[in-house]
């Protein structure tokens, strides 16, 4: 490719708002453009990047059996009906109605849309397993767009689905792609990668793992073990909390004007957080409150919330607050509207003793509160079922490690793939079934798996770069090679620089010649913002020794001068080996 004809400009200045490293060398690199918040387009660089990485996504889903499909990237209100997911889903799925006033979504997954093909296809257990990939756009309307390409409303996915007729054909499965998902990383040139343990969420299923960039601009906080390797998402994070136990001493009702948080009520009362219990209000999306305690010093997650209520939840509003009984600012236990609310309560909570919490009654709070002394026991059957034990709370550095009880340390990370246990939810919601070697129906049993192809190319930036721009892995570089050509208007270099762009070429190396009238300066500038592992400078100095200089993106070892006529069997092989390190996983 010649960059006098090469479609995106680079740009000098860094672009407004561009916070994140990758979002501001794909802009000034011209990879892409945006178009408006959260949906970019994909200029010739940066498609060839993608495009590289779908080849090496659909190579490794090929190895372990996929077949390729491709869904549509609409469905009607009624498919998305059968699971109930039309309703539950939430603001991020976009809804419209089509000419005829029909009820239409844009897919933002293909749960749906593949049991319905599986529903169609698939009859007998002869036929099991089966795993149906795609490449496919996907839109959610994010509400908060960021980094670029990092997170989008329109966004390319890899989704992949497989079909099985036990749990333990799933759970073998579901580990062969577990470890095409690590050769697939490290083969698109991943460095610093992890698994972690994640929250299956609104998919269903009993287990799930992300795989996590490692960043410090990453938006994930992950929870890690250095000693036992234990590793999870915050959002599923967990801890055998330190719970210190005394005299259970007598509820009190106190005085405490004007004390709305954690922090007020702790100097009140001259206690410490870890002696509060602290009140997080949340409402289903059919408007039902749910409110959740934690011990006064921890935060709630509110995803482990919408996993034991069964329902997505968001920020209760103020009649949520009224409906539930609760007064803002000193919320408890005792005084709940119980008919109108559900209470989820953390296992921190029912350890410990003694804690002040909201009285339900504005100034006032309790102290020496005990949980099932004070309310649970007092609670008839009914009344019981709309109170949830379990772990709300967030696990932080410091905390003890759930399996080992080594400290736990927190680092942050970039989402770039999900595998999902599925179970039977959609197989059932969807009546999907196949007759097993009884004739009898059954349920397949679903495994998903998900990797985000846009992202991944910011996210191997943000780990992979310079102050001058990105420094691209070779498997997903736009080309292997880019040649500077250095006063190009003395003709014998014009002419050399030609006769070796096409020599490159036929040896089957990808290269980029600039071939512009450009000062070196601003030439190796749009070199840097490119990224390309490969750099050859053609210029009259080193044409008069007969050479080109090579020189390394990533500086590994110094720019050396090669001869002209050596010069391609040289990149053929420094090219072959690159590639080793990536394909030798």
């Amino acid at each position: 490719m010649r960059m006098s004809k090469l479609v995106g400009r680079t740009i000098k200045e860094t672009p407004r708002d561009s916070e994140l490293p990758s979002h501001k060398f794909m802009l000034r690199g011209g990879f892409m453009r945006q178009y408006s918040a959260g949906i970019y387009g994909l200029l010739p660089l940066g498609m060839r990047c993608v495009s590289k990485i779908e080849k090496i996504c659909k190579e490794e889903m090929n190895a372990v059996e996929g077949q390729e499909v491709r869904m549509p990237c609409s469905a009607t209100r009624e498919l998305w009906e059968e699971t109930g997911r039309y309703q539950t889903f939430g603001k991020d799925m976009m809804k419209f109605q089509d000419r005829h006033e029909k009820q239409m979504v844009l897919n933002p997954t293909h749960e749906e849309p593949v049991v319905y093909l599986a529903r169609t296809e698939i009859t007998s257990y002869r036929q099991l397993p089966v795993m149906m990939y795609q490449v496919q756009t996907k839109f959610r309307d994010e509400p908060r767009p960021r980094g670029g390409l990092i997170r989008l409303r329109e966004f390319t996915m890899k989704d992949a689905y497989s079909f099985h007729t036990s749990e333990e054909d799933l759970k073998q499965y579901y580990d062969q792609v577990f470890n095409a998902y690590n050769r697939f990383f490290k083969r698109t040139g991943c460095k610093n990668f992890v698994s972690v343990m994640s929250d299956n969420g609104l998919f269903g299923g009993r287990y799930s793992h992300e795989f996590q960039m490692l960043a410090p601009t990453g938006e994930d906080k992950l929870i890690t073990c250095p000693k036992c390797k234990y590793s999870a998402n915050e959002e599923i994070s967990t801890s055998p909390f330190v719970t210190k136990k005394s005299v259970e001493l007598s509820l009190d009702k106190v005085h405490t004007p004007n004390i709305k948080t954690i922090d007020a009520l702790t100097k009140c009362l001259s206690i410490s957080a870890e002696q509060t219990a602290k009140a997080v209000i949340f409402q289903t999306l059919e408007g039902i409150p749910v409110v959740s305690f934690v011990r006064g010093d921890l935060e709630v997650i509110d995803k482990k919330v919408r996993t034991l209520v069964k329902s997505e939840v968001v920020t209760a509003t103020h009649d949520s607050i009224v409906k539930a009984g609760a007064i803002a600012g000193s919320t408890g236990p005792m005084g709940l509207n119980l008919n109108n609310c559900f209470v989820v309560v953390d296992y921190t909570i029912v350890k410990s003793n003694n804690l002040a919490t909201g009285a339900n009654e504005k100034d006032y709070h309790f102290t020496n509160f005990n949980f099932e002394r004070d309310f649970y026991s007092k609670l008839n059957e009914v009344e019981k079922k709309k109170v949830i034990i379990g772990d709300i709370a967030a696990a932080r550095e410091g905390d003890p490690c759930p399996q080992c009880n080594e400290s736990l340390k927190e680092t942050r990370g970039i989402e770039i793939g999900n595998i999902f246990h599925l179970g039977t939810k959609y197989s059932e919601g969807m009546e999907c079934t196949y007759l097993d070697q009884n004739g009898k129906k059954q349920y397949p049993i679903m495994g998903c798996y998900g990797i985000g192809i846009t992202r991944l190319l910011p996210a191997i930036i943000e780990e992979s770069h310079d102050d001058r721009g990105p420094i691209l892995p070779l498997p997903i570089a736009p080309y292997e090679v880019h040649l500077c050509v250095l006063n190009r208007k003395e003709s014998i270099i014009q002419e050399k620089s030609e006769e070796l762009y096409i020599k490159l070429t036929k040896q089957g190396i990808e290269v980029l010649i600039d071939d512009r009238d450009e000062k070196p300066g601003s030439q190796f500038a749009d070199a840097d913002l490119f990224g390309i592992p490969f750099r050859i400078i053609l210029s009259p100095k080193t044409f008069a020794e007969g050479c080109v200089e090579l020189k390394y993106r990533d500086n590994r070892i110094e720019p050396r001068k090669i001869k002209l006529e050596e010069i391609g069997n040289v990149l053929l092989t420094e090219i072959k080996d690159e590639y080793k390190k990536y394909n030798n996983v």
